[in-house]
């Protein structure tokens, strides 16, 4: 960030990159629900600042021959006061959108301002992201559904773990509003990843309280009885006599 150039302290630079990312998370969630936005990375360099944009529809985020992603770069530019040139934004395609909890988020929300069911839209979810090698699967719809008084339901799938450091390693959460005619909705997902030893569909580590039986080693076989007294040292071998040779 550029006003973040000057020589501040630790403490203050890491609640402005916190604001800044906040902020711009906040901006371009706004601005490309529609084309599938799914997070954003801030990578800085020495020379420039790099915004990578995750998406689902890179092509949408790019826009003809560059132009949105152009404009997109100039109105970050002026609003966070960067010098020219000095940031650049970048769209990444998501690989799995069905491991993805925003982008699923998004889909639970389109389908309600569509007029789709609240059962259909999130059970058609569930279905797809259980479909996409998830372990676990929680969508949770409240508010004004049908009646007058407000409730919610909730629609899971597979196994999701709530408490301890693996629910921050696992699982991906989303939070959405719905401004219906009726009111305002909240679609929460949770998705939990399943452990990927590459890293790519999940988490490299397993789970904490994963035990893995490992199969037995061959043993020899033992054809009669042996003793062995493990007290005394065992006794070393009696060198062989040297052979004499035959006058």
């Amino acid at each position: 960030m550029a006003a973040a150039a000057a020589q501040i302290s630790k403490k203050r630079k890491f609640v402005a990159d916190g604001v800044f990312y906040a902020e711009l998370n906040e901006f371009l969630t706004r601005e490309l629900a529609e084309d599938g936005y799914a997070g954003v990375e801030v990578r800085n360099t020495p020379s420039r600042t790099e915004i990578i944009i995750r998406a689902t529809h890179t092509q949408n985020v790019l826009g003809e021959k560059g132009r949105r992603i152009r404009e997109l770069t100039t109105l970050v530019q002026k609003r966070f006061r960067f010098a020219e040139s000095a940031v650049e934004l970048y769209a990444e395609r998501v690989q799995n959108r069905g491991l993805c909890a925003i982008a699923q988020a998004e889909s639970v929300k389109y389908k309600l301002l569509n007029g789709l069911a609240v059962r259909r839209a999130c059970y058609g979810v569930v279905r797809f992201v259980m479909e996409s090698g998830a372990k676990g699967c929680e969508v949770v719809v409240s508010g004004k559904l049908r009646a007058a008084r407000a409730k919610a339901m909730k629609f899971g799938d597979g196994f999701m773990i709530h408490s301890g450091q693996p629910t921050r390693d696992f699982i991906t959460t989303a939070v959405r509003h719905v401004l219906l005619r009726q009111g305002v909705l909240g679609i929460k997902v949770k998705i939990m990843l399943d452990h990927d030893p590459s890293g790519r569909q999940g988490p490299k580590n397993p789970l904490p309280d994963i035990i893995t039986i490992l199969e037995p080693k061959d043993e020899a076989y033992i054809s009669e009885p042996v003793s062995q007294d493990f007290g005394r040292p065992a006794a070393e071998p009696v060198a062989a006599a040297p052979e004499v040779e035959a006058q």
